[in-house]
């Protein structure tokens, strides 16, 4: 395990001691002078929900004619981004299988290792490589302390995958990747979606990233796919990060002009996508 850069980026992201730390007492709002302390090196949460194709690819499938495929009895693994860029052995924390109606259950997973955030990722040949944020440090500051429930997990088809890559345009990921990659995929990208309080995607939204050296990655693409500008999300809410197609970076990222939107940790490394949701507040929608 590359201990040195998991440090470095947890300093980097401004991760407090508990984060990165032993366990504590559990978070105050209720009585707690009774309350047993939480062991977070011993704790094992159970992570449950359902994956389903991204709506966007859903939809952009079926405008193709292609139906979309069923995800029922994929694998699905339980595990930390950040050390899945460092190639860390440690890095996946749990697995499973997709029940009939997509939806998994997964115990024993023990939360001592985790340092920025917790994904899940449907792995098979017609979908890229990805992993959905499930648990982001970013809004408590500390692992989880209770099991992670309804969680949902964004599947990408490889097609879809390959529409993206023509919008922001294979001299863009060359240019971006000096010359490493020609794909989303082989560069790594993360890929979001703007939602506001009922889940619904917002037009016109400008992303943040907290590292401006960054912010000529950041794609937008159109409703029908058929390009990606640099001005804000079209109606479909996505945006795109073009990684650099070398080492991970890790950074933080909002939305221009509303304080709604808390600061979220992502992460970029190539073979690899990032899928999240930017919502208002800190309860996904």
């Amino acid at each position: 395990m590359k201990s040195s850069c998991l440090l470095a980026c947890c300093a980097l992201l401004g991760l407090n001691v508990v984060a990165c730390g032993p366990g504590s007492m559990p978070d105050p709002g209720t009585r707690t002078e009774n309350a047993q302390i939480v062991d977070l090196d011993n704790l094992l949460i159970t992570v449950n929900g359902r994956a389903e194709l991204l709506p966007e690819a859903a939809r952009w499938l079926a405008e193709q004619g292609q139906p979309p495929a069923s995800l029922a009895g994929l694998p699905l693994v339980i595990e930390e981004p950040l050390r899945v860029g460092v190639n860390d052995a440690s890095a996946t924390f749990g697995a499973g299988t997709l029940g009939e109606d997509d939806g998994f259950s997964i115990s024993d997973v023990q939360v001592k290792d985790i340092h920025l955030s917790l994904s899940a990722g449907v792995l098979h040949e017609s979908l890229a490589r990805s992993s959905t944020i499930i648990f982001d440090t970013a809004f408590t500051g500390a692992r989880p302390r209770t099991d992670v429930i309804d969680a949902r997990v964004w599947a990408l088809p490889v097609a879809f995958h390959d529409a993206l890559t023509r919008a922001v345009g294979e001299e863009a990921v060359l240019a971006h990747t000096e010359g490493r990659a020609r794909t989303l995929q082989e560069a790594g990208f993360v890929l979001g979606r703007v939602v506001d309080a009922r889940g619904q995607p917002v037009s016109g939204a400008r992303v943040r990233l907290e590292r401006g050296d960054l912010a000529d990655r950041l794609y937008y693409p159109s409703e029908d796919l058929s390009r990606a500008g640099q001005e804000g999300t079209s109606a479909n809410g996505l945006f795109l990060y073009v990684h650099s197609g070398a080492e991970v970076e890790t950074f933080r990222l909002s939305i221009h002009g509303s304080e709604d939107y808390v600061w979220r940790n992502a992460g970029a490394m190539p073979g690899h996508g990032l899928v999240l949701s930017l919502f208002p507040g800190t309860i996904a929608p």
